[in-house]
This record gives structure tokens, sequence and C-alpha cells, in this order.
């Protein structure tokens, strides 16, 4: 409990950062009018030469002759705030430089929680999973009540792992989900399975099929770490999503597309992060020399997964990058790996993290789409992705929920 309060008033501290930034942000009832000449939609759909109208946090209406303009994002492309299905937000290094994972309460981990929320979200992320720590849950707190600038935060806090739980009955794996309920989680993340080079099953059928249905008794969704065998087995057990995904087989990811579940694999950004990175995560048990030497050719196996995914009729493929520390506010990179790695068409891609996600989020409703009644979650980028895949890392507007966080396009309205 103490910890926890350190890492609140810690991240309670760094709201003079919001203020400034709040500060240059329209009243929360303020009409605002943003005029664009091209508009991705968030569905697949272009719009020209139009206008998007805000009141307060939502959309009320796309209309081309709607006036006076507040910002004129026209040159750029314009596009819903993206969704990261799968981030460890808490995650950072160190006062010695090394990996502090996730289980870090000092104040210097809370600062650089609410640091790596800012990057996300300039990153143009405006929602984000974080799966899961218990720090997620006052920063994902502090975000929503303005104190903080940052993603919206959906979190798993604590994860149904292969240790302690885990072994248990289904009556104790079931206690767990509602435990988690009780303290506030988004959604329920379970490890089905090993690592990339070990991934084998580490839940019988019966514990997965217990956590999934109590996870749905409860109306919250699952996210499975699974390899291997475990990807059919939790898309069996009627989980929401599957998470990395890799040696699946064809008709295992048949069964996927059947059954309606999502896919998050991952295309790259993960493993270079680890990688570039390797002397501040060298440490045993989980990063060693050998683990290392695998991940090089693990990164052009995820990508062959997922060409292969693509070809898989109906599979529901959404958006995650598992950022972990050193990726944060580096989450659009996996988008060019799809693209440019994976055979990923750019439009999917563009949608895989706006409405598909949303609809995998438990979402669609708020979130993910420019359109009337929906969250005001946009952003603008120098350059056309649908043509040059690298405009994703060229953000130079963003708005959450109405608010202006950024606008580096400065052009004067008309």
């Amino acid at each position: 409990m103490r910890s926890t309060k350190i890492f609140l008033c810690a991240l309670v501290s760094a709201s003079a950062l919001a203020l400034s930034i709040s500060s240059r942000s329209p009243a929360r009832n303020q009409r605002i009018v943003i005029a664009a000449s091209t508009v991705l939609d968030g569905k697949g759909g272009v719009l020209r030469d139009t206008r998007i109208v805000i009141e307060g946090p939502k959309i009320v209406a796309i209309d081309p002759k709607a006036g006076p303009v507040d910002y004129d994002l026209r040159g750029l492309t314009v596009l819903p705030g993206w969704i990261d299905a799968h981030v460890h937000i808490t995650w950072s290094f160190g006062r010695d430089g090394k990996n502090a994972g996730q289980g870090g309460t000092t104040q210097e981990a809370a600062y650089a929680s609410a640091s790596n929320a800012w990057l996300t979200l300039m990153a143009g992320f405006t929602t984000v999973q974080s799966v899961g720590s218990p720090g997620d849950v006052p920063l994902r707190d502090a975000i929503a009540k303005g104190l903080l600038p940052g993603p919206r935060i959906l979190t798993a806090i604590e994860p149904l792992t292969g240790r302690g739980v885990q072994t248990g009955t289904p009556d104790e794996i079931r206690a767990f989900v509602r435990k988690q309920r009780e303290a506030g989680a988004d959604l329920i993340k379970i490890y089905a399975s090993g690592g990339m080079t070990r991934g084998t099953m580490t839940m019988s059928e019966e514990q997965l099929n217990a956590a999934c249905d109590e996870s749905r008794k409860q109306g919250l969704r699952t996210l499975v770490h699974a390899f291997r065998d475990a990807v059919r087995a939790a898309t069996l057990a009627g989980c929401t999503e599957i998470e990395h995904g890799l040696g699946a087989s064809d008709e295992d990811l048949k069964l996927v597309a059947e059954r309606g579940t999502y896919l998050d694999p991952q295309a790259g950004l993960l493993l270079a992060a680890y990688l570039e990175n390797k002397e501040r995560y060298l440490a045993a048990p989980y990063y060693t020399e050998e683990g290392f030497a695998a991940m090089k050719g693990l990164i052009s196996a995820h990508q062959e997964f997922i060409r292969r995914a693509v070809r898989i009729p109906g599979l529901k493929i959404v958006y995650g990058t598992d950022a972990v520390a050193g990726a944060h506010g580096r989450n659009a990179e996996d988008f060019i790996n799809r693209v440019r790695d994976c055979g990923i068409d750019p439009m999917a891609a563009m949608v895989s993290a706006n409405s598909l996600a949303a609809e995998a989020l438990g979402m669609a409703d708020q979130i993910g789409a420019i359109a009337p009644g929906l969250q005001a979650d946009i952003i603008a980028l120098d350059g056309d992705p649908l043509k040059d895949i690298t405009a994703v890392r060229r953000v130079l507007f963003v708005m959450k929920g109405g608010m202006v966080y950024t606008n580096a396009a400065r052009r004067q309205p008309h």
C-alpha cells in the first residue's frame, strides 16, 4: 500500500506538465472545426476536402461547409488516434540504466511511467492496452482525471502467469479473475504458454477454460499469451484475443478466424528494442546471451508468421507492439515492419490500429473512427501512409477527447 502511494504521489507531482499543456487546449465545451483535405476514417474509407466538427470531447459532424476553421490540417493526412492493443507502459530503465521491468514503485519509476505515457501520446497513440502491472492503475486513473497527459489506458493489472495461481485448481483461477476485477482490471491477461523459444503450454485446457469462462462471467475480455498448441487451446476456450501466436499452423489460424478470435502478432519492434538495448536487459534468468542470439532469427520468423496469417480469410489481425522499455514512443515502427516486411496492405494496417482494434477492446462505439458520436481522438501525419508507410513517423497533430496536445503544423486557419 505504501509503495503504491509513493507511486501515485510522484505521478500527481508531474501534473505541472499537464497544466502547461492543458492551458493551450480549448475549453471542454468549445466548438472546434478542423479542415482536412485527406481523412482516413478508420474503417477503410477516405474522405476528401471536408471538415470535422467537435464539441467537447466528441465529434458531432462531418460537414464540408462548417466554419470558421480552428485547425487547418489541409495537406496532411488526418485519421483517428491509433490504438496499441499490447504495451507495458510502466516498463522503464532504472537509475543504473538497466531494465527495471514493470514492478518499480519508486518516484523514479513513476516519473518514467509518466514519460512513457507522454511519448506514446505524442507518437499518435491515444489509447493503449497495458498488460499489465499494478503500477498501471494510478497512471491510468491520473490520465483519466486530467492530472497527466497520456493515452487512454486499459490495464490487466496482474497477469495470470505460469507460476503461482496458474498451478491451482479451476476454482482458484476463477477466484483470481474475480480478484482482478475487484481491483479495477479492464481485462484479464493470461500466460498459456512459455516464451518465444520455449512455447509449450503452461496451463491445462481445464485451467484455461476456467480462466476465460470466469472472465466472460465478470464482463471482462481475455488476452492470452500463446505460442504453438496454446493458440488452438485458447481459441477453443473462447478467449478474446491471442497474443503473439508464433508456431500456430494454418489450420489453427483458420480456427481462430472461424471463432472470431482476434490475433495480435508483433512484426519486429519488440525484438529490435531488446537487441538495441541488449546490455541494459542482459540478466538471468530471462535475458541471456543464448536468448539474444536467438532473437535475431525470431524477427524473420515472426514476419513469416504474419505473412501466413494475412492469407487466412476472415482472420482479424489487430495492432499491438508489446512495447517495453526502449520502445515507448516508437510504437508506430511496427506499421512499417508490417507493410514493408510482412505484405500487409497499408490501409489494412491503419484499420488494424483504428476500428478493428476498437472492436477488439469492446470500444467500437467510443473510439477507432472519425464519425459523429465518437471521441474526438484525431491525429495528422506529414505524408500519406497509403503511399509511404514511413509517414507514420511524422505525427504533427494530436488531439485526444477534443483536447489538442500538439500542433506542429501551426497553419493559420482560413
